[in-house]
């Protein structure tokens, strides 16, 4: 089977930012397909046109495309339709049994769908965030012709899928309600790679020498964007209530964005800057577990919409890899497995000083806290397992290439 797979915004370990992509690509590759990745290259480069990498056997297409979480509305909507202009040509250009797309950007679907027709083969299109309801929610959509045209490409994006998956069944159900068919949706969750997270010892002490600033302590550790909808901001009234009761406890902050700058100086105007908080700027994907072995526990935070408790959060799956406890300030299917396994904390509704009286507790108690690293490897393991997930995805692409498309 020869795939397509189209994602703005492909990731290698070497780099900051979610790996989806690269480890199901890797799998696919593995198991005897040939895998063309359409991305774009956000960092300086040098290249002005398309240039060509292979990564572990993954034949990556880069367009160079400048792009972060710093830039405006305005300054991303023209990256997003920059990179879909660009990927049609390129897209056309490369004869496939399938083109596997995944969003966001929901502009993703520009040159999936015209590819796919221009080849007569099947699209499957990823759902990854429910656009445009998440940023109609938050009011960053919030013109009338903006919600009209945003509204008009997801069903356009859907009408002229194959197959749809989505990371979440919350997701599932944002797509049911467009009129796109149940059967035709497939959840496939983001998940644990759980080998990656398994730090060896000798390793984890090199990790130490090199990184004598890592807090003392209890270290709740974030890695991620520093965004609008991250609600990181959180972060710095609980580490204000940790000063203030002298606890052990410490909170350290990796990662880049929006937000980034605001965080930082509202930690340093409220005196727990480099005392029970910590910050650094993002790092590469592979560094994660080592700091993740450090922490007593993991933690992702999200603003309070319905919209968002759909997410399929990166390092929820990543704190269970590495056996670690996650806290989590919001609702919804993450929620009701933190609860369900005894692998976490749901701060969600919960005023600062009831979070810090959850962590200083479950930290505080050698068997209960065990009991949840314990139930979060498990968890990892047995649900989330990248192995595995990527097999399904394997499935839906293989019985996606046997319809026979008509336009």
């Amino acid at each position: 089977m020869k795939v397509v797979y189209l994602h703005q915004y492909f990731n290698t370990p070497n780099m900051s930012g979610g790996t989806r992509s690269y480890e199901m690509a890797k799998r696919l590759v593995i198991a005897g397909h040939e895998v063309h990745m359409v991305t774009s290259w956000v960092r300086e480069t040098e290249e002005k046109e398309w240039f060509n990498e292979d990564v572990e056997g993954i034949k990556v297409h880069w367009f160079p495309n400048p792009y972060n979480n710093k830039m405006s509305f305005k300054q991303r909507i023209q990256a997003f339709f920059r990179f879909a202009y660009a990927a049609m040509k390129k897209v056309s250009s490369i004869e496939a049994d399938v083109i596997f797309a995944t969003s966001t950007p929901l502009t993703i679907a520009i040159p999936a769908v015209l590819g796919a027709r221009k080849q007569k083969i099947p699209m499957v299109f990823e759902v990854r965030d429910l656009w445009p309801e998440v940023p109609i929610a938050m009011g960053i959509l919030n013109k009338p012709y903006q919600i009209f045209l945003a509204k008009k490409l997801e069903k356009w994006a859907y009408k002229n899928s194959s197959h749809v998956v989505t990371l979440s069944s919350g997701m599932k159900e944002g797509v049911v309600k467009t009129g796109f068919p149940l059967d035709k949706i497939t959840v496939i969750p983001n998940s644990s790679d759980n080998a990656l997270f398994d730090v060896e010892e000798a390793a984890f002490e090199q990790f130490k020498k090199e990184n004598t600033w890592l807090p003392k302590g209890k270290v709740l550790i974030y890695t991620g964007t520093f965004g609008m909808v991250n609600d990181v901001g959180v972060a710095v009234q609980l580490a204000k209530e940790l000063k203030s009761r002298k606890s052990d406890i410490c909170i350290l902050l990796i990662g880049d964005g929006l937000e980034y700058d605001k965080i930082y100086r509202d930690a340093q105007n409220s005196g727990v800057l480099n005392e029970t908080l910590f910050i650094r700027k993002q790092v590469p994907k592979n560094e994660i577990p080592f700091f993740l072995k450090y922490a007593a526990i993991a933690s992702s935070f999200a603003i309070d919409i319905p919209a968002i408790q759909a997410n399929s959060a990166n390092k929820f799956f990543d704190a269970l890899a590495a056996s670690k406890p996650i806290l989590i300030n919001y609702g919804g299917w993450q929620k009701d497995i933190i609860e369900h396994k005894q692998c976490g904390i749901v701060a969600w509704k919960m005023t600062t000083a009831q979070i810090v009286d959850e962590l200083e507790s479950l930290l505080n108690d050698k068997r209960k806290y065990d009991t949840f690293c314990r139930n979060a490897k498990v968890l990892a393991l047995n649900d989330f397992s990248r192995d595995r997930l990527a097999k399904q995805l394997e499935i839906v692409l293989r019985e996606n290439c046997k319809e026979k498309v008509v336009n």
